[in-house]
């Protein structure tokens, strides 16, 4: 499926009226539930539509250690919003066009790396929050129908939408970001947290070692911040197991591995099993 036949979807959907500005994977989470998701890395429109056909909440494209940039971005997010799966992106850096432009053409959240400073933080929300949470640059974007969809037709309701189904979520990833966890959560315009359990293990000094006790106080530390504000917990787990575990402790979300490793290990899986291998 190329970009003009889901463009043709995404118009067939919107002339039924279910094209609309809003944001599933926050209202699941808002409601209760918990969220499932993984890393695209893959690369394809049709990747992320089998995503969404396999029934996950949200897909986070990787434009961080992803090749991919805006123009492949817009492809992957008409994918997503086809098939029901609510796009993330996450961004290359903490630059005013990194926040802007992600947003612009319809990312739902954005999973911001490289955090060290309450200052960035504040900075990423100027950039990507409209007032008066922010000061995020004007703009009848692609998710407002450039200015024709109902709730773009006032300037305090358009602000109020994108504000409320656009996630502003910090990667806590580095010890400065952890060090300062508590204060950061407080920052109005923050709606969540996502550790990055291996650069954060990095960050640390204790590369990999998910055992260790300093490093499972660190997530308690990070979840337990994000509770008392009334904030999203989301976090990476590279199987399964971890999966359950962190959403039996509370997290609100876990982005189980990416898609590349999922779909070699898939086929691995299926070879060792047809040659009889142990």
């Amino acid at each position: 499926m190329n970009s003009v036949d889901i463009d043709i979807l995404a118009l067939s959907t919107y002339l039924k009226g279910g094209f609309v500005m809003e944001n599933r994977m926050k209202e699941k989470m808002v409601n209760g539930g918990s969220v499932l998701g993984t890393f695209f890395e893959l690369g394809s429109s049709a990747a992320v539509e089998c995503l969404g056909i396999a029934g996950l909440d949200f897909l986070i494209i990787d434009t961080e250690h992803g090749p991919f940039d805006v123009e492949s971005s817009l492809d992957f997010i008409r994918a997503a919003e086809v098939r029901d799966i609510t796009p993330l992106v996450r961004v290359k850096d903490t630059t005013r066009p990194s926040i802007l432009k992600m947003l612009d053409i319809g990312a739902k959240g954005l999973v911001i790396p490289c955090i060290e400073t309450v200052d960035q933080v504040k900075q990423i929300v100027e950039y990507g929050k409209y007032y008066p949470i922010g000061r995020r640059g004007f703009f009848y974007a692609r998710p407002a129908g450039y200015g024709f969809k109902s709730f773009a037709k006032d300037m305090d309701q358009y602000f109020k939408v994108c504000n409320e189904n656009t996630l502003i979520i910090p990667q806590c990833e580095t010890k400065g970001c952890l060090d300062s966890i508590e204060e950061i959560v407080n920052i109005e315009g923050v709606d969540g947290i996502f550790i990055g359990p291996y650069d954060l293990s990095i960050g640390m000094g204790i590369p990999g070692q998910f055992n260790n006790n300093d490093f499972k106080k660190a997530i308690d530390r990070i979840l337990k911040a994000c509770k008392a504000a009334g904030k999203f917990a989301l976090i990476f787990a590279g199987n399964t197991e971890a999966a359950k575990r962190y959403l039996d402790d509370g997290f609100n979300g876990v982005a189980i591995n990416m898609d590349a490793a999922i779909y070699i290990n898939a086929f691995k899986s299926i070879i060792r099993e047809v040659r009889g291998i142990e």
